[in-house]
């Protein structure tokens, strides 16, 4: 089979966060030749130094051709590869691939950069024989130090041009490459947002004992992941949060439905234009003074503004990290399994449904079971969870513990036939649990 070779890529939204971040990796690693295309050439032009910082290498931007919405017909007509870019917003997508679908070159392929929207609805958009070689390619912020990229055929996708294209993300872009399902949210974000979301109605909760920091707290760096769930939704934008987990309320009817409910405060934040840490406040914001000291706050759910951020000592977290720190990882797994405290058990009940959710997402959306290791590792940087399975292994009867921690999910999914045959993870657990400071 032939090996696919894209040297000219048009990138449809290169002024946004992930637009950018994408046409360096194709300018980098692929060394092509990129048209940046905005709506507004000097915010295009403006936007390049950014994008040769995100992949670190400024030899990259001679590769890196602005253009606006003007020369866009003429960049698609060069291009072996369209990458489109644009908001989360099905009619946008559509009116943008209809452009795409007209000035198309005979074998070029067209891809979205969706994180999560139906990939078939769009396609819909194209000729029967433009379908073929469509799809979603979903990449992860930064693509540069999270590789991630999952790769969503449609239903009309020719499985030899989607083959062509795996190998070329993965050896030419260095793409950790999972196929998925044409599902809601795809695969990563279904498991993380779940997470993240649950975290977030954690938070509103127990606003009475801290709200937000105090969950985050609960669920930090010695819980396996490299950041807090609730800072995390600061990072990504809780509007792009808000887009994701709508979808999935919307869209998917499984036993943790209502786990994509966003809370009340969260939609008052982005309705107030606080949405996060690409504009300076959301549910964290930092204060910078004129002496140049800064000031951590953070969202508090019961008074309406923002307070210090709190420095929560849970006996439970400072017994772990001590052990965490000795590399004693199955007497810091016991102290979680064993501690009875309220916030040992919040920590490792979200832990638990973590491994069951993504079991049950991996069949529904995956082709293999150890498809949510590879994108909860390279997508979100988080333990993966049969990793984490294994992790917990040690010190107990995983399935035991779920049917003892958190009944409530036993009754809506079978855990026993999801943890019947879990597969060895190629992961090692141990990096991703940190002891804190």
């Amino acid at each position: 089979m032939a090996s696919l070779t894209v040297k000219t890529v048009t990138v449809i939204g290169a002024t946004g966060t992930m637009g950018a971040n994408v046409a360096g990796i194709f300018a980098s690693f692929g060394n092509a030749k990129v048209f940046c295309v905005g709506r507004d050439i000097r915010k295009v032009e403006k936007t390049i130094p950014r994008i040769v910082k995100s992949v670190r290498a400024d030899s990259i931007r001679k590769n890196l051709q602005p253009a606006d919405w003007s020369m866009l017909d003429d960049c698609i007509r060069q291009s072996d590869l369209v990458f489109e870019s644009v908001a989360e917003d099905m009619e946008v997508k559509r009116t943008i691939a209809g452009i795409v679908s007209e000035n198309l070159a005979e074998d070029a392929i067209s891809c979205t950069g969706s994180s999560g929207l139906s990939i078939d609805e769009i396609s819909e958009c194209y000729s029967d024989e433009q379908r073929k070689r469509y799809c979603g390619v979903h990449m992860f912020n930064p693509p540069y130090s999270m590789t991630l990229c999952e790769l969503i055929p449609s239903s009309y996708a020719d499985p030899s041009v989607m083959d062509r294209l795996s190998d070329y993300l993965a050896e030419k872009l260095l793409r950790t490459v999972v196929m998925v399902k044409d599902s809601p949210a795809f695969l990563a974000n279904r498991i993380g947002f779940q997470f993240i979301n649950e975290a977030m109605q954690y938070a509103e909760r127990f606003k009475d004992s801290g709200g937000i920091d105090y969950i985050d707290a609960i669920l930090g760096p010695f819980s396996g992941r490299a950041m807090a769930p609730l800072a995390t939704a600061d990072f990504v934008g809780l509007d792009i949060h808000k887009a994701i987990v709508d979808n999935l309320y919307s869209k998917t009817s499984d036993y943790e439905h209502e786990t994509f409910r966003l809370p009340e405060f969260a939609s008052s934040l982005i309705s107030a234009g606080r949405l996060g840490r690409k504009n300076g406040e959301g549910l964290y914001k930092t204060f910078t003074y004129d002496n140049g000291l800064k000031r951590q706050a953070v969202y508090d759910l019961s008074l309406g503004t923002y307070v210090d951020k709190r420095k929560y000592v849970f006996p439970f977290a400072l017994e772990m990290n001590a052990f965490i720190h000795e590399g004693d990882y199955a007497k810091a797994f016991g102290v979680l399994v064993e501690n009875r405290s309220r916030e040992a058990e919040i920590c490792l009940s979200f832990l638990l449904e973590y491994i069951v959710y993504s079991l049950y997402c991996a069949q529904e959306v995956a082709y293999t079971p150890d498809a949510c290791d590879a994108v909860m590792s390279a997508g979100f940087n988080w333990c993966p969870p049969l990793a984490l399975y294994k992790a917990l292994g040690q010190v107990c009867d995983v399935g035991r513990l779920v049917r003892e921690r958190i009944p409530e999910i036993c009754m809506n999914v079978d855990v026993d036939a999801l943890l019947r045959n879990v597969p060895e993870s190629k992961y090692d657990y141990r990096p991703y649990f940190k002891a804190g400071k």
